[in-house]
Order: structure tokens, then sequence, then C-alpha cells
């Protein structure tokens, strides 16, 4: 294996992210940015079955190689993607499943040449951060979440269950709450899908988060000052941002969905995106109560683009025909970063998975936050508590505490309207305080990634720190 590219001197960073695509995704601009910068030649690592969309996020520079599942593992049927399990329980056998690469990533990993300087693992991949070691290769793990969640879930699972966490002794946030119940209920379960969510943060030389100081700096110095046994912690989000372009991947015929929001700007439509996830599949009741809703928004004005998962997932019967021309539903996956740039997209109505609250932020939209579970309602507390760049949408106390129920269509309905109307006449700084919030730091993201931006400066220390240069004889690159 021999790394793409023509600065061969440079040191060699190879990429493992976990198989999900809102793991893979901000991976992929990682290594874009590595190469634009001049920082490293990259290899990344992906399976063959995901290896096609890993190649139309990558740019042609970097080299992928495919770590084959073995034969017994496929002949079970496992799925390569979480995009492909039914739902999340089967979540831990997924995990388990992947372990299995172990073996190959060990031998790409001895033969690369030039050698690797330095493997960033998704914090999931545990045991490739110990099978690198063996090798003698340093590693970084990619934290899938955010600085703020990981604080708040290590200081109320170990130190403070049940109570207020002590990060807060130096500054208080502007709100003190108790934790949240769903945080309480959810993600201290000790089911086996619980703690697969939830992945120990690996000892390694340090941690990528996909953030910015003035999103999350005073964690991130907490994190890098206080914490007992973490490793350092590198700012260096928001790598959407940072990866430039407009991610169109391959091909140059245009999506159905981004014509559609075209037409929409050029008619002065502002417009809500509606997605609640890729991982985690939503009971049929419940999406039926968020077409229900959606409809009655779109009566009142609201114009939406909702990505839907699954691409089979029952709205209810003439649900698309009814709201043509109003809303639009898409059963595949989008360029969910693309229709956040879009112009007209003024409001998000979000899950609050990571990698969707921060592309929100920068793309300067406003979020109405439906946290689902893991560490999703730390995320809601951070965008809606005390960045004040979202709302939240409201769940019966059943659901709350980790039970069942559904949120209603007039719930769902009044949500839409609310943000639609916070969000104002347009992108910038308009409308409520929110909104205003959000475009605010939407600004000071694209300063973090910046040349000399703290985002810019963090990913180059953290190369010229942990990466081992290149040693011995290097071969000619290849394509």
């Amino acid at each position: 294996m021999a790394a793409a590219g023509h600065d061969v001197q440079l040191p060699h960073v190879a990429i493992f992210p976990f198989m999900a695509r809102g793991h893979t995704v901000p991976m992929t601009h990682l290594a874009c940015l590595l190469r634009r910068r001049g920082l490293a030649t990259v290899t990344f690592f992906s399976t063959p079955g995901n290896a096609p969309f890993v190649r139309g996020q990558l740019d042609d520079d970097v080299a992928v190689v495919e770590l084959p599942f073995p034969d017994h593992v496929v002949a079970r049927g496992a799925a390569e993607c979480v995009e492909a399990l039914d739902s999340l329980f089967p979540l831990p056998a997924f995990v388990e499943a992947v372990s299995a690469l172990r073996p190959g990533l060990e031998v790409s990993l001895a033969a690369a040449r030039p050698r690797v300087g330095l493997l960033v693992a998704d914090a999931f991949l545990h045991w490739a951060h110990a099978s690198a070691a063996a090798l003698g290769v340093p590693t970084v793990a990619f934290l899938g979440g955010n600085m703020f969640a990981t604080i708040m879930r290590d200081v109320i699972l170990r130190d403070n269950p049940g109570r207020r966490a002590a990060v807060w002794r130096r500054r208080p946030p502007r709100r003190q709450r108790s934790p949240f119940p769903e945080f309480s209920a959810r993600s201290t379960s000790r089911s086996p899908t619980s703690r697969s969510l939830q992945p120990p943060v690996p000892g390694g030389n340090g941690l990528i988060v996909n953030t910015f100081d003035a999103m999350e700096g005073r964690y991130v110095e907490h994190w890098n000052r206080d914490h007992r046994a973490g490793p350092r912690a590198w700012p260096i989000g928001p790598l959407c941002l940072a990866h430039g372009g407009t991610g169109t991947g391959t091909g140059a015929v245009e999506p159905s969905w981004m014509k559609w929001l075209d037409e929409k700007a050029a008619a002065g439509r502002a417009v809500l995106y509606v997605a609640l996830g890729t991982a985690m599949a939503i009971p049929d009741a419940q999406l039926r109560e968020v077409a229900g809703g959606l409809e009655a928004a779109a009566a009142a004005g609201v114009y939406f683009l909702w990505a839907v998962r699954p691409s089979d997932a029952d709205l209810g019967a003439g649900f698309e025909e009814r709201v043509e021309g109003r809303g639009m539903v898409v059963r595949e996956w989008v360029d969910q970063w693309r229709i956040l740039q879009h112009g007209c997209v003024r409001g998000f109505l979000s899950h609050c998975g990571w990698n969707s609250a921060v592309e929100g932020v920068a793309a300067g939209v406003p979020l109405a936050a439906w946290p689902m579970g893991a560490e999703q309602p730390l995320n809601a507390m951070l965008v809606v508590d005390e960045l004040r760049v979202g709302v939240r949408v409201p769940v019966p106390t059943a659901m709350a505490t980790g039970g069942h129920g559904v949120v209603g269509s007039e719930v769902i309905a009044r949500v839409a309207r609310e943000l639609m109307m916070m969000a104002g006449e347009g992108k910038g700084g308009g409308g409520g305080e929110e909104a205003r919030n959000v475009a605010a730091l939407a600004s000071k993201a694209r300063e973090a990634v910046a040349e000399g931006g703290s985002s810019w400066k963090a990913l180059e220390e953290m190369v010229a720190t942990l990466c081992r240069p290149v040693e011995g004889d290097t071969p000619k690159p290849t394509k």
C-alpha cells in the first residue's frame, strides 16, 4: 500500500472511520483537508461495500484501501454500515462484527510504505488504536460527538450520578438546570445497545473533535486542563467548512432535491429542512405524526424538505401527493451540508446528532432540537440552553424518561411554524434571538477554519506533535 499524492516526503496519515455515514463524512472532510493544506499524504480505510461512497467524497489524491470482512462474517449476512440495519437493536452485534477487520488492518498498517506516521481511528474502534500501538504507530481518536456531552457524561455517570455536574465550578452556565431526564434515563442505560452508542474514549495520543473555540472552547479547555485521565483534545472543526467545495461527489447531474430548493429560492420561499437521523429507525406511528404536522404547517405557509429513513417508511396514504409543491420527501441519502448551505433553507428540525448540530450552526441555520437517544439530549442542551441557537421540541413525559409515546402532529406543526417565524427573512442575523445567535456563531466558525484561525492552528499543531515523520526509503507515489 502506498499513499497517493506527489508530496511523499510529508508524513503519512491513515484514517479509519466507523461504518456509519455520520461518522464517515467528517473523516473524509479531514482527509481532504490534510491533502489540500499539504500537511500529509493520506490513506483512507474502508470496506468494499462502503468504498464507492467514500471515493465519491474524497479528492483523487487520497488513497482508499479496502478491508474486506472475513468469509465467516460475510456468511452470517452482516451489514457493512449502520444505515443497513433495520434498527439500533442489532448494533452491538454490528460493532462486534466490525472488529473482524482487525487482522486486515494490522497487515495493511505493517505493509504501508511510506510507513504510517499517525492513525486517525474512530473512537468506536478501540481495537484499532491497540493494534496501531502494538505496531509502534501513534494514534488519535476521532470523537464522533462533542466535548460538552463527553464531559457531562463522564461527570454524571462516574463522579456524581444523578446530581448536577461539577464541571461548572469555575464558570457556571447561563442557566443551571437539573440533569435532563432523557439523559438520565436513556444515556445511563447499561444495555448492550446503549453501551455500543457510548464508546469509551481511547487512551491514545489525543482526541480530534469536530468543534471550534467559539462553540465549545471552555469545554475543550476544561478537558485538557482538568480531566483526570483523558488524552488531549484538538478542536479542528467545523470540518464541513474546512473541507471547502460543495461536496457534490461524483457525477454532474444535480439531484432532484437541489433542483427543488433552487425553484423555491427563485420564488422567494423559505424552506424548513427536516432530518431525524439515519442510524435510528423511527416507528411508523411517529413518522405519520411528523407527516401530519408538516402537512398542517405547509397549509399555514411552511415549505419543507424532509429526508426520510428508511426508504420504505409509511408516511400515511396520500401524504406526498397532498403536500406536493409545498413539501418534498426524499427517500435516499442526501448531502446534508449542501442543503443547509442553500440560501432558502432557514430552519432545521433535527434529532440533534452532533454532525447535524455543528453543520446547522456552521451554515447559520437555527435548529429545532428533537433528541432521540444516545448523547443527543446533551447536544440539545448545548444547542438550546447554552448557545441559544435553537428551540426544543416538547416531548411527552413518558418519552423524556425513556418510555414509549409519540410527539403529536399538532406539536410538530407548532414547532415548525415557530421556528420559521423566528428564522426571519434570511440568513445573516435577522429574525429572533436564536437566528441572530446562530448567524454570529456561523461567522466565528468561518474565522476558526480560515488561515490563522483557532481550528486551522490546532490541526497543524496536532500533526506536528503526534505524527511520526517518514522514515527510510519511500516508493514512487501512485494515483
